[in-house]
């Protein structure tokens, strides 16, 4: 099993940038690949990005595609997201999630979530 603790998140304006990050506990955490995923008041929470095992391959939702980076360091066990020109509608609670098989987009494929952590983008 893996615990996972997000941080980075807070309050910028619009058009400012943000990196998130997720550590993960233990010595496996090279066997999952990971994602990020977002969920804003009253909406469901959506798929933002996504990395594979080694980092070789990653995914983003059409929405923050070439805004944000999914990026990955095995030998510190964290992964990483890096957010430019950051629009209101950006605004959520950011979460990371691991699981032992490939990429996936849907939430409920992933075993392990961190707690979150807040981005407010004001205009």
């Amino acid at each position: 099993q893996v615990q996972l603790v997000e941080s980075g998140g807070g309050l910028v304006q619009a058009g400012g940038s943000l990196r998130l990050s997720c550590a993960a506990s233990g010595r496996t955490f090279s066997s999952y690949a990971m994602g990020w995923f977002r969920q804003a008041p009253g909406k469901e929470r959506e798929f933002v990005a996504g990395v594979s095992k080694r980092g070789g391959l990653t995914y983003y939702a059409d929405s923050v595609k070439r805004r944000f980076t999914i990026s990955r360091d095995n030998a510190k066990n964290t992964v990483y997201l890096q957010m430019h020109s950051l629009k209101p509608e950006d605004t959520a609670v950011y979460y990371c999630a691991a699981n032992d098989g490939m990429v996936r987009v849907t939430s409920t494929d992933y075993d392990y979530w961190g707690q979150g952590t807040q981005v407010t983008v004001s205009s």
